[in-house]
């Protein structure tokens, strides 16, 4: 059984930072991928960050909105991956999901946010002026 638990939300002001990060159980990152997606109050759930394991062309995979501010990582060792998010702006204030990919899926093999295979609970970035 799959388990993906994020960690390390928070409030933060305009311009701060904040690392959150996702544990898995049940699965191997090393063989897949992982990312995050974001979803704020009346908004559709988007992909923010992924990385993969998988397809090298696409190894890491970011929506334009945080390019430059947020950086994946991952710790194969630990199945764990991170997302470091800096200069933090009012529009980020939103529930932070992972996601992690079966390999064959457009997740791990492509550019796409798409066909998410198991998802976290959720962790709360709240980011205020």
């Amino acid at each position: 059984q799959v388990q993906l638990v994020e960690s390390g939300g928070g409030s933060v002001q305009t311009g701060g930072s904040l690392r959150i990060s996702c544990a898995a159980s049940g699965y191997t990152l090393s063989r897949g991928c992982m990312g995050w997606f974001r979803q704020a109050p009346g908004k559709e759930r988007e992909g923010v960050a992924k990385i993969s394991n998988v397809d090298s062309v696409g190894r890491i995979q970011y929506a334009d909105s945080v390019k430059g501010r947020f950086t994946i990582s991952q710790d194969n060792a630990k199945n764990t991956v991170y997302l470091q998010m800096n200069s933090l702006k009012l529009e980020d204030t939103a529930m932070y999901y992972c996601a992690a990919g079966v390999s064959f899926t457009p997740l791990c093999r492509s550019s796409s946010f798409a066909e998410v295979s198991y998802w976290g609970q959720g962790t709360q970035v709240t980011v205020s002026s």
